[in-house]
């Protein structure tokens, strides 16, 4: 089957790989549609691992069931891309996200288990979702980031009338717009070095306002408008400059949820932290319910996760989609690979 590997920094090609085949009883499944990830974009640039076939948020086609017996062939579906153990604490808890095997074998997050980006992939059994008839297999791709933008907004408790700062307008800043404001945020503001997504993220309807970050003033006129700070914080860049403007906006007592993740250690305003009392509070993934309930808020049109997408392509495309995307000057949101 034809793929794409990441072969170095920046260097993604086109190769040819064997389909693959159930093991364990996991689902084989042709990809109808990828999306491109944030996370994807790291690996992208550090150009690690090497060899690996990125694209862990997927929707398909069923062409082997493998051990579900409440599947067939042609089912529609998408799944959690995680591995977890299924016997920890953490697994017996309903918290997967926390077992220490989740990423282990997850699909297109590993070289064990192949990605989105390639004609077919393998999926754990268990974490496998059926898309129910009103959700396409676009909408199927965003179930995943979604999922991650809930559980950041759940563990931020946000309740109605709360002021909320989200740094960072990729797809899961803005999906925490979405919940946000479902929660009952009175006031929702996006704070953004790139512009263009800046303007853009205004159009959806739920950003009230966009915040230059670039602006050396930003911070003291949140601060101001807010009458003190933003209740709640959610940070989706996962730099220093991104988690002390955090710190610096966030009102005392306040809550900050951290999203976006650095592969490098940060500093930041440990003093300003301790003064106000600052809840910080790390995000990492989501849970099955939540995975769950994203699936039944697009069936119901209770969020809409298509105005996202920006463009479809095929795989011969994907090298200059992730340029792109890691230019920092597009306005893209959300690019979908459809092998």
């Amino acid at each position: 089957m034809k793929c794409v590997k990441l072969k170095n920094a920046k260097d993604l090609q086109i190769a040819t790989i064997k389909k693959p085949v159930s093991k364990d009883g996991s689902v084989i499944i042709r990809v109808k549609a990828c999306g491109i990830c944030g996370s994807d974009l790291h690996y992208f640039e550090a150009g690690e691992p090497k060899e690996l076939i990125l694209g862990h948020e997927f929707s398909g086609i069923v062409v082997d069931p493998g051990d579900r017996v409440d599947l067939k062939i042609g089912d529609r579906i998408t799944g959690l891309p995680i591995s977890p153990c299924g016997v920890c604490m953490p697994c017996k808890t309903g918290n997967i996200h926390y077992c220490a095997n989740t990423w282990t074998n997850a699909v297109g997050l590993s070289l064990t288990n192949s990605g989105g980006l390639a004609e077919f992939l393998s999926c754990r059994s268990d974490m496998v979702k059926k898309l129910p008839d009103k959700v396409s297999f676009l909408e199927g791709t965003m179930v995943e980031p979604s999922a991650v933008s809930l559980h950041a907004i759940n563990l931020a408790n946000i309740k109605v009338g709360d002021k909320v700062l989200i740094i960072g307008g990729g797809i899961i800043g803005l999906m925490a717009a979405e919940f946000a404001k479902l929660n009952g945020a009175s006031y929702v503001a996006l704070m953004e070095t790139n512009m263009k997504r800046g303007k853009k993220a205004m159009k959806y309807g739920k950003v009230n306002e966009f915040l230059n970050a670039t602006n050396p003033d930003v911070i003291e006129k949140s601060i101001k408008k807010t009458n003190g700070g933003f209740d709640k914080v959610i940070e989706c860049c996962g730099n220093k400059y991104a988690v002390s403007e955090a710190i610096m906006t966030v009102k005392p007592g306040g809550t900050i949820v951290l999203v976006g993740v650095s592969l490098t250690e940060i500093s930041i305003p440990v003093v300003a932290s301790v003064m106000k009392e600052v809840n910080m509070q790390g995000a990492i993934a989501y849970t099955e319910q939540e995975f769950e309930t994203v699936i039944k808020l697009i069936e119901k049109n209770i969020i809409d996760v298509s105005k996202y997408i920006d463009s479809k392509i095929p795989l011969e495309k994907v090298q200059d989609a992730y340029l792109e995307l890691t230019s920092g000057i597009t306005d893209k949101i959300k690019i979908v690979v459809k092998p």
